[in-house]
């Protein structure tokens, strides 16, 4: 899948026919599900009628779209955005931020961080600073900069070939999943312009993918196998909430788990 990343058109009406083509809905299947009449809808889409926040809520709805492409359209019919509105109160701040805390410093010692939709590192525990700081990594706050350019953590990665196919493709996803997100479109050309990155995702696979891919580092000798799990904060309709994603690394085999628990215990 490749997308135009110098392209975004931020017009309501080319911004709403866009989405209901990416769920391949017609006029008459959106206006039902949304519970418009699909008069309104084509009068939406050709800019003959103006939107409001409630329509907007229910379109959005119906389209299944990310809190953050709620925003983007709701900013594209001239309105505030929700987050802007709303924002976050003390006590849900520190609810999410205490919580967040818990889940990495449980999981040593094992690396563990927190980060937006496009890896930047929001937070990171204990282990996994340990971590960083063994392979020598620059200190850069995007995590996919940091993997892909040359450099410590570039090298010590045996199998970067695959992990830097895998981790872009997931870029790729997110850049679906909100088309406009202009941070994500430069981050992906910025990757693209660094050594060695353009050449390996443009070759087509040879091979099917692994079920589950575990990077492979080479730490002072040692092969160390670490596969990821991803969370999210469920049932947000904040774009702030919707950006943050908790990895977890895990051993892939007894090797790692033991070299892990003599380093970090």
């Amino acid at each position: 899948m490749k997308f135009n990343s110098n392209y975004i058109d931020t017009g309501f009406p080319s911004f709403l026919k866009n989405w209901r083509q990416r769920r391949r809905l017609s006029q008459l299947e959106l206006s039902l599900l949304a519970g418009m009449s699909q008069r309104h809808i084509s009068f939406l889409e050709t800019g003959r009628s103006e939107p409001t926040r409630f329509s907007i809520a229910r379109l959005s709805l119906a389209l299944e779209m990310p809190a953050a492409e709620v925003d983007a359209m709701l900013l594209s019919a001239g309105f505030s955005a929700r987050t802007s509105r709303k924002g976050w109160n003390d006590k849900t701040r520190h609810a999410v931020d205490a919580s967040i805390d818990h889940v990495l410093a449980g999981h040593a010692p094992y690396p563990a961080v927190c980060v937006d939709r496009i890896w930047n590192l929001q937070k990171a525990n204990e282990s996994a600073q340990k971590f960083f700081e063994i392979i020598g990594v620059s200190g850069d706050s995007n995590l996919l900069r940091e993997v892909m350019k040359p450099g410590c953590l570039r090298d010590s990665i045996i199998n970067w070939d695959d992990t830097t196919h895998a981790l872009y493709r997931m870029l790729e996803l997110e850049i679906a999943r909100r088309p406009h997100d202009e941070d994500a479109h430069a981050l992906a050309t910025e990757l693209k312009e660094l050594d060695g990155v353009y050449e390996l995702i443009s070759k087509p696979m040879t091979q099917e993918p692994q079920p589950v891919l575990a990077i492979q580092f080479n730490i002072e000798g040692e092969t160390l196998d670490l596969f990821s799990l991803i969370a999210t904060i469920g049932m947000s309709s904040d774009a702030i909430f919707d950006d943050l994603r908790i990895e977890t690394l895990l051993p892939a085999n007894d090797i790692t788990r033991l070299w892990f628990a003599k380093i970090f215990c």
